[in-house]
């Protein structure tokens, strides 16, 4: 799979724009604030009907204007596939694949994959766990379709049990016969999203341990590991255990809503004792293990976006990571960095040609 072109209307500093991508490496290069990032956030939006950055729509729409639109051609399976997406303020989305409006976002997600890595992704290691529960989702969303259906259905079940909670607190009396058909709901939902979860890390760890070797040639030892409380013993007992202390904090403190993702580096945390190369060279391998995850279960490449990539890595790993991706089993690739020269050292070194294309302040050049 790859992306042809792309048409931008009004979207973040652009008001108007329209390029034709190079089936292998596509580089955006220019000063900060430039507008480089906002194009691989737009292609973000074609592939998974939102920003990478920020969740709020109407705020991607160019100051003063009343509408965005992005529109690309790909080249899916050997077919051509026109994906549209628009906004007018106060209105709904609107998403279409060839023309046609989807009945829901949900059924546009894992069609065209995609994995990006930008400098923003440092909140999966310093912030709490919900971020690295949301990079999980993300990535099984992408394969199993009826995965974010069930996560949609637990969140609910969730948000039932602890509304009754919040009211026994206010009453003092518990309606145990609701308490247990919520429990026994919580339970089925909750059951199926673990199992999905344990067999996806079973299947990325070893991708994960590859991609960090390759990177750093093995300079450092690091793990990536599940944790939940399911591991050590089933829901039903998990709620039994919990009730007295989930009615004093009027919510639900055991579930697979706890899950994690714990990441050392030798037997420490990565958060505390990493430096920012090494952080930097984890969160990378863990992209590109999200990639090759895809890859596998889509059988066909997904598209990589690379954000600043080159900032806090040395030579080396800088060298080895471009050779991966432009070598190895990746398929279309999109980078931005500051320096032209650079782009061009590092891609005439490895032998592989480059599509330049200079962004000054939301005007595009094919370089």
């Amino acid at each position: 799979m790859w992306l042809k072109n792309i048409t931008l209307l009004n979207f973040k500093n652009y008001s108007s724009a329209e390029l034709t991508f190079a089936k292998t490496v596509n580089a955006f290069v220019g000063n900060n604030g430039a507008g480089k990032t906002n194009l691989l956030d737009a292609i973000h939006y074609l592939c998974l009907c939102k920003s990478y950055f920020n969740p709020i729509d109407s705020q991607q729409i160019k100051t003063s204007e009343d509408l965005f639109l992005i529109q690309g051609d790909f080249d899916r399976k050997e077919k051509n596939e026109k994906i549209t997406c628009g906004l007018k303020r106060n209105q709904k989305k609107s998403f279409k694949r060839n023309k046609k409006e989807y009945d829901k976002l949900a059924n546009h997600i894992g069609l065209f994959p995609l994995v990006m890595i930008s400098p923003y992704d440092v909140n999966l290691i310093m912030d709490g766990s919900e971020e690295r529960r949301r990079f999980i989702d993300n990535v099984i969303s992408q394969t199993d379709a009826s995965y974010l259906d069930e996560l949609i259905i637990y969140n609910k079940h969730l948000l039932n049990r602890n509304a009754l909670l919040k009211q026994v607190a206010v009453t003092r009396k518990l309606d145990i016969t609701l308490l247990q058909i919520l429990d026994e709901q919580l339970i089925l939902s909750g059951n199926k999203l673990y199992e999905k979860r344990k067999q996806f890390l079973s299947d990325f760890i070893p991708l994960f341990n590859k991609h960090y070797s390759y990177i750093t040639d093995d300079a450092e030892q690091v793990s990536l590991s599940y944790q939940s409380q399911l591991n050590d013993q089933p829901f039903n007992d998990l709620l039994i255990n919990s009730i007295e202390k989930d009615r004093i904090l009027e919510r639900t403190t055991t579930g697979i809503h706890k899950d994690e993702l714990l990441f050392a580096i030798g037997d420490m945390p990565l958060k505390k004792f990493g430096s920012q190369g090494q952080q930097k060279s984890f969160l990378i391998a863990l992209k590109l293990a999200q990639y090759s995850y895809l890859q596998q279960f889509k059988g066909f490449k997904p598209l990589l976006l690379l954000d600043d990539i080159f900032d806090k890595l040395d030579d080396l790993r800088v060298h080895k990571l471009m050779e991966m991706v432009s070598h190895h089993d990746f398929g279309q690739l999109f980078i931005t960095d500051t320096g032209k020269e650079r782009v061009l050292s590092v891609f005439n070194e490895i032998k592989v040609d480059v599509a330049l294309f200079e962004v000054d302040n939301g005007i595009i050049k094919h370089a």
